[in-house]
């Protein structure tokens, strides 16, 4: 607070650049967005015309560590029906990385516990599984028997 005092004019100068930046950002990506549709339109009626593929295209960023569909689910169904105590999604998370041969980098553990996390969060709304409190930063889930 002691810097608000001494200096408002340059606190509120660089809160006023730093929403100027995010709406130019914001707009420069629904412009992307444009941009990359009008480029697939115009692909699409140069296919119409000429067989031949378009080695020019964008190509768009493939998923990391992407799975198979309903491969999670599978597995954090499998994991809980044969767990003999609740598991955290750590635990999913750290038994996926090794059963798939992923490097387990903090990245990589970040990524897939947002997708062990959603699964999660799916099952409990469908009733297959439950929430069991416990200590720590991780919620324990079980399968309801």
């Amino acid at each position: 607070m002691k810097n608000d005092i001494e200096r408002p004019n340059t606190v509120m100068g660089l809160l006023d650049k730093r929403a100027q930046l995010a709406g130019k950002l914001k707009y420069l990506r629904a412009e992307e967005r444009k941009v990359i549709c009008d480029l697939d339109h115009i692909d699409a009626a140069i296919r119409l015309f000429n067989a031949k593929p378009n080695e020019d295209r964008i190509v768009r960023f493939p998923t990391k560590h992407r799975a198979k569909k309903g491969e999670v689910v599978r597995m954090v169904v499998r994991l809980l029906k044969n767990a003999t105590e609740p598991l955290t999604s750590l635990d999913l998370v750290l038994v996926q990385i090794e059963e798939r041969g992923l490097k387990a980098d903090d990245e990589t553990i970040v990524l897939m516990r947002k997708r062990v996390g959603a699964c999660l969060t799916k099952l409990k709304n469908d009733g297959v599984i439950r929430v069991v409190p416990q200590v720590g930063l991780y919620q324990g889930w079980e399968w309801v028997r």
